[in-house]
């Protein structure tokens, strides 16, 4: 991968030119993409970013000619988009967020269908079949039904099928959304093969800033408008003189966070491994003995900007305010219930017919922590979270949740639970009144009560302005908040989290992650699946699971030390996951 952005002297394969668009919507009218000019470079990877409603689905529906403009002019591959759509979109490929795999069609069928599609001459498709199942891994899975395959898997197989016939220009939103970091490094490694040994060339959204720094380019969206395009470090480089790296051993480092967070002159304030990443709003060092006072083991050192700061600088300075910190939710702190696990599991397993999806598994949970269960796409994550709440029974073993044996008594326990399900579980057809309406009715909440908790999830998670939108209608984040909100409608003693953060944006996620640590510091025990390596160090203990099973359990420091090796001595969270993965997948029990 090139360092910088290089622009070959060849006419750009994308160019928008003044281009907007517009749509009505639940009965509003919504701009989409205003004003919007921007060229794509050939045989290169470029990045489309933006926090949710951004416009780039939009951007990317008009570029593969599924869309016309309202006004300006797209031109793809030297063809005018208005005017030339049908034969623009025999010469792309496109990958929409979802991708239109027929979940009861096997992998070879889907690529038959694909190709029958592109009009892939039989004679080619032997030879192209099997590139492309050796570029993705799946050639040992051609006779699987796309619906069983995992999550990373159903993505590289949509990815087979875009590809089914070579593009000269690749679309991919947000490709990656959804999957783990092993494959999440596989996808990356396929496109970027494409553009070294093919010379294609590739748009591509995505809601990870960690990826944007691995594009060539990267084009920056908010509310329709162009921010800026240009190569990531170009746009690092702004930050350049306030970054920081705080650690102070007195204090946990989501207290020292919730010290930083919103302070005079910070810009910003994430954990990052063992303390707080700092990015401040003028090239100063932080005053610790002011931002931290009484605290006498403070420090502070400089470390490089990356993209992911300066993409927060500009959203703060766009939209002209950064998120504060959350009000604790009103009521009482969950009291404390002395030594004994809030949540203990002991030997459990769960057994579709023959196959286990979850197996000896056993760990403890403390009143108030955050804790982590992290694993690859169908490592058992979500059935083990099933279990714990009570929807799902287990094959053998124990479980105990608030003191309860959800074997004989899961309601019970069900009551003192809030879940989050990866999909958010709301009514689409509902409005966010009507939803709350609804989980608080679900959850038993009547007259006063239910009236008050309603009132406290329109202010505390500002919805207040959203309260006839139709569910279905709101961007990601919002459906985000609802969400969460819908959750917490009962005042649960515990909180499980299935993937909470999945495909939004970097100040949505920040947002969530204050209110979670402001209930975890109020005694609610939060259970938290993530496929963002940074998330999991927020949590205070984590295990990592592969096939059912506990791969290693601790805190994020010890699993990181674990990993470490002569070639890499202080690896980050990703490293750890992908090393133990790795490992678990060499091993002659995972043959």
């Amino acid at each position: 991968m090139a360092d910088a952005m290089e622009s070959p002297d060849t006419a750009a394969v994308l160019d928008f030119a003044g281009v907007g668009r517009s749509f009505e919507a639940g009965g509003r009218h919504v701009t989409a993409l205003q004003d919007v000019s921007l060229q794509v470079s050939p045989g290169v990877v470029t990045g489309l970013i933006g926090p949710d409603g951004a416009g780039k689905t939009t951007l990317m529906r008009l570029a593969a000619g599924l869309l016309r403009a309202d006004t300006g002019r797209v031109t793809v591959l030297g063809l005018d988009a208005g005017r030339d759509a049908l034969q623009i979109q025999s010469s792309i490929g496109y990958m929409p967020q979802r991708f239109g795999l027929y979940e009861d069609l096997s992998v070879q069928e889907n690529l038959d269908l694909y190709a029958d599609l592109q009009g892939l001459p039989e004679s080619e498709r032997p030879a192209r079949y099997a590139e492309l199942m050796h570029m993705t891994g799946l050639g040992r899975f051609t006779g699987r039904l796309a619906g069983r395959l995992s999550g990373g898997m159903k993505q590289k197989l949509g990815l087979a099928c875009t590809l089914v016939r070579p593009p000269r220009l690749l679309l991919l939103d947000e490709p990656t959304v959804g999957v783990d970091p092993v494959s999440r490094r596989e996808l990356w490694a396929i496109v970027y093969r494409l553009v070294e040994q093919n010379g294609m060339s590739v748009l591509l959204s995505t809601a990870y800033l960690d990826e944007a720094e691995r594009c060539h380019a990267v084009v920056m969206l908010h509310q329709g408008h162009v921010l800026g395009q240009d190569s990531p470090a170009a746009f690092s480089n702004e930050l350049a003189g306030r970054s920081f790296f705080v650690t102070a051993a007195s204090l946990h480092k989501r207290d020292l966070q919730a010290r930083l967070d919103g302070a005079a002159g910070v810009m910003d304030a994430v954990i990052q491994r063992n303390g707080v990443r700092l990015v401040m709003d003028d090239p100063v060092a932080p005053d610790l003995a002011r931002l931290l006072p009484g605290v006498v083991d403070a420090v502070a050192r400089p470390v490089p900007p990356r993209f992911e700061d300066a993409f927060v600088a500009r959203m703060t300075v766009r939209t002209g305010s950064r998120a504060g910190r959350s009000a604790p939710p009103p009521g009482q702190d969950v009291q404390a219930g002395g030594d004994r696990p809030v949540i203990e599991v002991h030997e459990l397993a769960r057994r579709f017919g023959n196959f286990y999806a979850v197996r000896n598994l056993s760990f403890t949970v403390r009143r108030g922590e955050v804790f982590g269960l992290l694993g690859a796409n169908g490592a058992g994550k979500s059935t083990t979270f099933r279990m714990l709440c009570g929807l799902l029974p287990p094959s053998d073993g124990r479980l105990q949740v608030a003191g309860v044996n959800l074997r004989v008594a899961a309601p019970q326990a069900r009551s003192r639970i809030g879940y989050m399900s990866q999909k958010f579980s709301l009514y689409a057809n509902l409005s966010v009144g009507q939803n709350l309406l609804f989980f608080s009715s679900a959850y038993g909440l009547t007259g006063t009560r239910r009236k008050t908790r309603i009132q406290w999830a329109l202010d505390h998670f500002e919805l207040t302005g959203q309260t006839d939108t139709t569910s279905g209608d709101l961007p990601l984040g919002f459906k985000q908040r609802l969400a969460l909100a819908c959750a917490l409608m009962h005042e649960p003693d515990i909180l499980f989290l299935d993937e909470p953060t999945s495909g939004v944006d970097p100040l949505a996620r920040r947002e969530f992650w204050r209110r979670i640590n402001t209930l975890a510091s109020h005694g609610v025990t939060v259970l938290v699946t993530t496929h963002f390596m940074e998330e999991a160090e927020y949590c205070d203990r984590l295990v990592i699971m592969a096939a059912g099973e506990i791969l290693t359990l601790g805190t994020p420091e010890d699993i990181k030390r674990g990993a470490a090796t002569a070639a890499l001595p202080a690896p980050g969270m990703e490293d750890a996951f992908i090393h133990l993965i790795e490992a678990h997948d060499a091993s002659p029990a995972a043959a």
